[in-house]
């Protein structure tokens, strides 16, 4: 629905004040539908719907003022964002190294004749990347959410459960669906399995992405998610979940994408021959231990960074609350040659809010 506001009101006054926890409360209290995750709030109740209504004059220097803290919030959050660039780079060259070099720097080395791994230790393998999965079976969706409580329900794991900084599935708002006997034959997850994003994606955050599946709850994956069962006689699963983001994060899966109306889609046959160096089932448990030595420092210090990040946007909620309800008087605020507002700088504040960004709709449809 597109409103013209009237001249009384300053739109921008109002996206803060909707925006607020309070407000959000009261839009669900006119929202209606099934369940709470599928309300709609429509036209004839939102008008109903209280709001406070400051002078015009007042609402522009709240406006005004929002703006102005705004920025330097921004600019807080900006200073951290570089900050884990800089460490998830370090970490990426220190994963590199392992992988392709391995961490005994007296071994001798040799060509790979693998354009991205360049030169490897000698006793190591060469192997292809589908030579390292047992199997590879895509996703189920079935039908809509119905009683959840019925016998036919399971977990159906998106890619927007992909938790990208535990490489495994996350558990904040698992979707469950109704699956037949028939449809979830051979594709129940176990632990140890690979979660491969294999449709979605988009600029930037191309597919491929993996993580592992450790709930232990009994689940299947969505029609955009494979499910990868590692061939554990060459290769241990973290492992091979090390290598795989590894080649995501080196954007080295790029040639392997096509993009069709508007959805990126992997070429699993190619990806697959994609090849890879392997050392010994021994040698990989000691690199995975050199790794998690190495990285945690720097692990530590980016989760710091964004639990930082974190207090911040609470603060700037905190503060926009405070000042759109008149809790905090700012009609004697006036600018100071630091508050000047750059929309730039502002843009770093929206689009952190976790949306759904794998391409797959609420009914299961893509």
């Amino acid at each position: 629905v597109v409103v013209k506001p009237f001249d009384e009101a300053n739109s921008a006054y109002y996206s803060y004040l909707f925006r607020t926890d309070a407000y959000m409360r009261e839009v669900n209290k006119f929202s209606r539908g099934i369940v709470a995750d599928r309300n709609r709030l429509y036209w004839d109740e939102f008008k109903q719907m209280p709001s406070l209504v400051p002078p015009r004059a007042e609402q522009d220097q709240i406006v005004a003022y929002l703006q102005a803290q705004d920025v330097h919030i921004a600019r807080l959050i900006k200073a951290k964002r570089d900050l884990i660039v800089l460490l998830t780079e370090q970490k990426l060259r220190i994963i590199d190294h392992a992988i392709t070099r391995g961490i005994d720097s007296s071994v001798e080395f040799k060509p790979s004749g693998i354009e991205w791994l360049g030169d490897m230790p000698e006793h190591w393998d060469i192997s292809r990347l589908g030579a390292c999965i047992k199997t590879n079976r895509a996703g189920v969706w079935g039908s809509d959410p119905s009683d959840k409580n019925q016998p036919d329900q399971l977990i159906c794991v998106r890619v927007a459960d992909f938790d990208m900084e535990l490489l495994a599935v996350g558990t904040r708002k698992l979707t469950v669906r109704a699956i037949t006997q028939s449809e979830r034959s051979g594709r129940i997850l176990c632990p140890g399995d690979i979660l491969l994003e294999k449709s979605g994606g988009g600029d930037k955050t191309p597919v491929g992405r993996v993580v592992a599946f450790t709930l232990d709850k009994m689940s299947v994956c969505s029609n955009f998610v494979a499910r990868l069962i590692p061939n554990t006689q060459l290769v241990l699963p973290t492992f091979l979940l090390t290598v795989m983001n590894h080649i995501h994060a080196r954007r080295i899966v790029i040639p392997y994408i096509k993009q069709t109306t508007g959805i990126q889609n992997l070429d699993s046959t190619a990806y697959f021959k994609l090849g890879i160096a392997l050392p010994s089932l021994n040698e990989q448990e000691e690199i995975l231990q050199a790794l998690a030595e190495q990285c945690k420092p720097l692990n530590d210090a980016i989760q710091r960074a964004q639990e930082i990040i974190k207090l911040i946007r609470e603060y700037r909620d905190r503060q926009i609350a405070d000042v759109v309800t008149g809790q905090v008087d700012v009609r004697d605020w006036v600018p100071g040659p630091n508050d000047v507002v750059a929309e730039e700088e502002l843009a770093v504040l929206p689009g952190d809010e976790e949306l759904d960004t794998d391409g797959e709709e609420e009914n299961g449809e893509d």
